[in-house]
């Protein structure tokens, strides 16, 4: 069997996926984007306060370092050689904000991720100051708001000295992700390159999506110097070589190029093949994502969405453009189910629990841990679980989770047909939560169109594949549709007829009104969330039960 696949094998494209819950290190053929082999490893995600999520940028390299190096084994237990492969790609966790010492190579603060609500204040007190109504949309199709760059590198500026010191002496290097990983693959302190790609840069409010540059007058509204900010490139050319220091088997593809780079949601629309207009994909991770291609104009949406660069393949290439509804909490609401409330030992068991039950039995679910993103953008918000009688248990809280990710996804396609006038016919799917087939089959019953999801749904590493193998110089990856054309689907049609997915889409928006107006300015910095949160949520169920029941004796009733 080994003998026979390596007869098949073409060169071989490598692919980094750091996202905000792990780490993953895959290997396609190019000629058939089979994968190959790939490992991965889960990330550590920090609550040093409420609000607050932070990852250890030195823990983010090293779980590359051991991906690359446990696939590199698995090649080579499978009788492929590893020099087969060609190049690599990176796609990464957007938004997420780490500045670093460029002598000594180290961070100065942990990661600031694209979650965290800390810069509340701060986006507050920008937006009393902002220069026009439109001035930063206008410029970078994005709102002001916690979720994006800017204000994260601002509040480090403002908050963490050692920050303060290295940019005054001229030692601070700031970068999302994909910056952080490429500097220290191609050498960190010694020569290693730093660079973002358009898609990336297109995340940080600092970058000009029309002209592809930094802005200047950006840069001066959110008073951050210039000289800290990478190189842009585009999303596929060869941005330097791999030149590790480390005793692993990673140092065996020293000297390969590193050749393509897209933030998470771009890469997956590249893996979907949704290069024309109008083709759009959801992507289910710890946030869900839909980016619908609008080729090479920005659509600037009325209805709460982003226009955002989706990808620009080649130096001398065109750019292209996305809407996209961004959800904050999809698959993080299941490991908040896991870690925070114990009710399952595993992400893998909330499908056999939602299956159990078959229904939320009148649960409802808004996971907004971090507000609501698109379409409401609204900060005050906070996560509500509505609808509990003393039938509820665990099964029921699982299948009402599973539906919320349906909902949020039904709140931003309708607002992407709205934007775009010509609603989908279907939806195409990836990440890991599509391989729970109660959600997608759940999806397809709100949304009420038929989801498609590909055979394999590792289309985020796959996008970064396809750029890297493509890239002048390297020339293994053809990008033209039809090459992917074999390529099989699994489809999941709707089974509950349209009045009821409406009834349940209406009761879940009343939900969504009851989640919002929680936090206050003066609320949050008065209140000790820690009291709460050492509380189980079966404290809470019960406290509510025992006023249920009082409520009913004082009346009469019991």
């Amino acid at each position: 069997m080994a003998a026979a696949k390596k007869a098949v094998l073409g060169p071989l494209v490598g692919a980094v996926d750091q996202g905000t819950s792990s780490t993953r290190f895959l290997v396609f053929n190019s000629k058939t984007a089979e994968l190959l082999s790939h490992h991965q490893v889960e990330i550590k995600q920090e609550f040093p306060r409420e609000g607050w999520v932070e990852q250890d940028p030195k823990e983010i390299l090293m779980s590359v370092y051991e991906c690359i190096e446990k696939t590199c084994e698995k090649l080579e237990q499978l009788n492929i050689d590893i020099s087969n492969i060609k190049a690599i790609g990176v796609s990464n966790q957007r938004e997420t904000t780490v500045v670093w010492d460029k002598i000594t190579g180290e961070p100065l603060y942990n990661a600031v991720v694209w979650l965290d609500l800390r810069t509340q204040s701060t986006v507050d007190n920008l937006s009393k100051r902002i220069p026009g109504n439109n001035f930063l949309k206008s410029k970078t199709g994005l709102p002001l708001s916690t979720y994006f760059s800017a204000v994260k590198v601002r509040w480090l500026l403002d908050n963490v000295k050692e920050v303060q010191r290295a940019v005054e002496e001229d030692r601070a290097l700031f970068g999302t992700i994909d910056s952080w990983l490429i500097w220290c693959l191609t050498g960190g302190t010694n020569g290693g390159v730093h660079c973002t790609d358009v898609t990336n840069a297109s995340r940080t409010m600092l970058f000009n999506i029309h002209s592809l540059e930094w802005d200047k007058e950006l840069c001066e509204f959110f008073e951050i110097p210039m000289k800290i900010l990478p190189n842009v490139r585009s999303s596929s050319e060869i941005y330097g070589l791999m030149n590790l220091k480390v005793n692993c088997k990673a140092g065996a593809l020293e000297g390969v190029p590193i050749s393509g780079c897209l933030g998470d949601q771009s890469a997956a629309l590249v893996g979907q093949m949704c290069f024309r207009d109008g083709q759009a994909k959801n992507t289910y991770g710890t946030g869900c994502f839909l980016l619908c291609n609008t080729g090479r104009k920005c659509v600037f949406s009325e209805h709460g969405l982003l226009t955002t660069v989706a990808y620009k393949l080649g130096r001398d290439k065109p750019v292209y453009y996305a809407l996209e509804g961004s959800v904050a909490i999809a698959g993080a609401v299941i490991r908040w189910l896991r870690d925070n409330l114990g009710i399952i030992n595993s992400s893998d068991e909330i499908e056999k629990l939602a299956k159990e039950v078959g229904t939320s039995y009148g649960c409802y679910f808004v996971p907004a841990f971090s507000g609501l993103y698109a379409p409401y953008w609204e900060p005050s918000a906070r996560g509500i679980i509505c609808g509990l009688t003393q039938f509820t248990n665990k099964c029921h809280i699982a299948f009402a989770a599973l539906e919320a990710v349906c909902f949020q996804t039904r709140e931003i396609l309708d607002a992407m047909n709205r934007d775009c006038g010509i609603p989908l016919s279907h939806l195409q799917v990836d990440g890991g939560m599509t391989n729970n087939k109660i959600l997608m089959q759940l999806q397809a019953d709100i949304l009420y169109i038929p989801v498609v999801k590909p055979s394999m749904p590792e289309t985020t590493a796959l996008g970064a594949a396809m750029a890297a193998g493509a890239a002048e110089g390297v020339g293994v990856w053809s990008l033209e549709p039809e090459d992917l054309s074999a390529v099989t689907v699994e489809r999941f049609e709707p089974q509950i007829n349209a009045e009821e997915s409406e009834i349940r889409f209406s009761t879940w928006k009343k939900a969504v009104m009851k989640s919002m107006g929680w936090v206050t300015a003066e609320s949050s910095e008065s209140s000790d969330p820690s009291i709460f949160c050492s509380l189980p949520l079966g404290f809470f169920i019960m406290s509510s039960m025992i006023m249920f029941i009082g409520a009913r004796y004082i009346s009469g009733q019991l």
